[in-house]
């Protein structure tokens, strides 16, 4: 009889693959990323090492001592109280995750996670930060989605691009969109510069590109004005997705064309801004085996950190970088995503 493994889907849901299964997921897996991204696939090397990661007894698996990596968060100071419903502030809920979970950093945020609705509230966001800071030793960002559709009508300033595109009306479209790329640039600033002269150690722009390259072009601007700024301050960018998508089309960040980067491109614009932390993001395909999703969050995770000049962190939440799509993904698998990472890909961070 043929042996089986156990495994995870995408879903999260535990599954059985015999050897030559897995074998075959990986294959089509960094070759589907190769084709996408226009990269090397992983080598037969590479791909042996993450099929023996795959199929390990242990529930747990971890990374070799003296291969360890920093982490960082987004929306730090909702993780527990919020999503994990455990009654506690904000305050209480960093110096948890300092002193009982030992993170490496972590960060503030509000609950209406976008940098436009900061703005009524940023007095009371400063005082926040000022009381935290005193407190706790690790690092402390501030963080919050860039978030352009929030400018559409009725409640902002812009016409809905979203419902521009369908009616035919491109040029209106476009107009929308880099008009909402103006204000998100102002907002950002505002809010980021109010919260680092109140003791921020860093700022976070996370789900960059959910509105497509609008938003990422608002993003890559807004952090090259603040790094100019204040130069000694980091910056760190999570992506929404692994391609940037062209709901713009035509958008440009020193003369490259945003839509459809991919993160080995994404990653350059980034540092060209100023960005001192890149958090890459990889769909999970919540119908492919584990294998298939690692090996190619792999693939374009080793492509991006070969060219960067700045660590990269890859976003493995829930969904994203070979994580099931699940709110609490299972140990097993995320343990397993974050070696893989490490060792074979050779990230700086997760």
């Amino acid at each position: 009889m043929t042996k089986k493994y156990l495994t995870r889907y995408g879903d999260n849901y535990v599954g059985e693959l015999t050897e030559a299964e897995i074998r075959q997921d990986i294959e089509d897996g960094t070759l589907d990323a190769a084709d996408r991204g226009q990269i090397p696939a992983m080598s037969q090397d590479e791909m042996d090492y993450l099929y023996e990661i795959i199929t390990s007894p242990q529930k747990i698996v971890s990374v070799e001592p003296g291969k360890e990596v920093v982490v960082s968060f987004d929306a730090g100071t909702l993780k527990l109280p919020t999503r994990n419903g455990i009654p506690m502030d904000r305050l209480q809920a960093v110096i948890t995750q300092e002193r009982a979970l030992a993170s490496d950093s972590t960060e503030l945020c509000h609950v209406d996670y976008s940098y436009k609705p900061i703005k009524p509230i940023i007095s009371e966001e400063r005082q926040a930060m000022e009381q935290i800071q005193l407190m706790t030793t690790i690092p402390v960002l501030y963080g919050a989605m860039p978030n352009l559709g929030l400018y559409t009508k009725p409640d902002g300033p812009c016409d809905n691009w979203a419902e521009l595109l369908p009616a035919g009306k491109i040029t209106e479209a476009m107009e929308a969109q880099e008009e909402a790329v103006e204000h998100a640039i102002k907002d950002i600033v505002f809010v980021a510069s109010s919260m680092i002269e109140s003791g921020a150690d860093g700022i976070n722009l996370d789900t960059v590109g959910a509105s497509g390259d609008a938003d990422v072009k608002a993003s890559l601007e807004a952090v090259r004005i603040l790094s100019k700024k204040y130069p000694t301050t980091g910056f760190e960018v999570g992506m929404a997705g692994e391609f940037n998508l062209g709901m713009h089309g035509e958008l440009t960040f020193d003369g490259e064309v945003l839509a459809g980067m991919y993160p080995h491109k994404q990653v350059l614009m980034a540092q060209q801004a100023g960005v001192g932390i890149f958090g890459m993001a990889v769909n999970t395909n919540s119908s492919q085996s584990l294998a298939w999703n690692l090996a190619r969050v792999v693939t374009f995770a080793k492509e991006t950190a070969k060219v960067a000049t700045i660590p990269v962190h890859a976003n493995v939440g829930m969904g994203v970088g070979g994580i099931p799509l699940s709110i609490i993904p299972a140990a097993d698998a995320v343990s397993r995503v974050d070696k893989a990472l490490v060792e074979i890909a050779g990230l700086d961070g997760l």
